[in-house]
């Protein structure tokens, strides 16, 4: 039931969606809803690690809005000035606030994307199309968390000699060049023992085609539909201009009514349907434990 066993080709459809409508809607409430599912998706998938980076953004959008408000002029709703003698309007704060809502949210939607989507998915949707590309997205993506193991074993050998980060004044100081040049060695090593390996394998040979695990089965099509469900009913909030707004010169939106909430609440069901799956998966998973 979890969203990361359903097809490659399902994950993929939902994220670029997902991603899109966030970039694209501007709207509040819209905005709103995303920024809230892709808090709690990306805190699902990745704990604790995963909530105190989103908190971390907090600052740095309170900060970008006020920067924003304090550079760009525009607004009738003036609430002060900057040294310069600027005025600092309602509306340009708002809209520093809505761009820097949307980073946010964009940022913790790929840290979902990099949550569900493995080398293996990444190998089996591009590798038709590309498969020299899906090859360096796979072994990039794969390298990421390598690196990082290998970091660690480095810095307890290098503890083992009393070199290592804070040890030994001065010699603490130089453990970060130390690390990043046996790093990248390393790295490069690594990344030409599997150019070989690869070779040996006959990859480069005409016609090699890539074994594929992923079947497009009855659990797929009923999400599916269900998904283009809900993409339909997101098409008929901006067919009916649900989801327009007006920032500049100054904030315009149409009235909340009972269609707006049913649109809202279509939205809402569209983003946390991941989420949904992944709780239902647990609680499944955890009732077969006590059978």
């Amino acid at each position: 039931m979890r969203f990361d066993s359903y097809h490659p080709v399902i994950n993929l459809i939902y994220f670029v969606a997902a991603i899109w409508f966030t970039i694209w809607f501007h709207h509040p409430v819209f905005l709103a809803i995303s920024f809230a599912a892709a808090f709690a998706y990306s805190v699902k998938l990745n704990g604790l690690r995963g909530l105190v980076f989103n908190l971390c953004l907090f600052p740095l959008m309170a900060a970008y809005a006020l920067w924003y408000s304090y550079y760009t002029h525009f607004g009738v709703t003036v609430i002060g000035q900057n040294f310069t003698g600027n005025d600092m309007t309602l509306e340009s704060l708002v809209f520093g606030v809505v761009i820097s809502v949307t980073a946010a949210s964009v940022i913790m939607w790929m840290a979902c994307v990099f949550a569900v989507f493995s080398s293996d998915k990444v190998v089996y949707l591009f590798g038709r199309v590309s498969p020299k590309a899906s090859l360096f997205l796979s072994i990039l993506l794969r390298s990421v968390p390598r690196i990082k193991k290998m970091a660690g074993k480095i810095n307890t050998a290098q503890k083992g000699l009393g070199k290592g980060a804070f040890q030994g004044g001065l010699g603490g100081i130089r453990f970060l060049p130390r690390l990043i040049s046996i790093v990248i060695t390393w790295t490069l090593e690594s990344f030409a023992e599997s150019s070989e390996s690869m070779k040996s394998r006959g990859y480069s040979l005409r016609g090699r085609t890539a074994f594929s695990i992923y079947r497009f089965d009855n659990r797929d099509r009923a999400f599916i539909v269900v998904l283009f469900l809900c993409l339909t009913l997101i098409a008929m909030a901006v067919m009916f201009n649900q989801t327009n707004i007006y920032y500049d010169p100054e904030i315009i939106m149409n009235r909340i009514t009972y269609i707006s909430i049913f649109f809202y609440t279509a939205y809402a069901a569209f983003l946390l349907l991941p989420m949904a799956l992944q709780i239902a998966g647990e609680i499944k998973q955890k009732n077969s434990l006590y059978l």
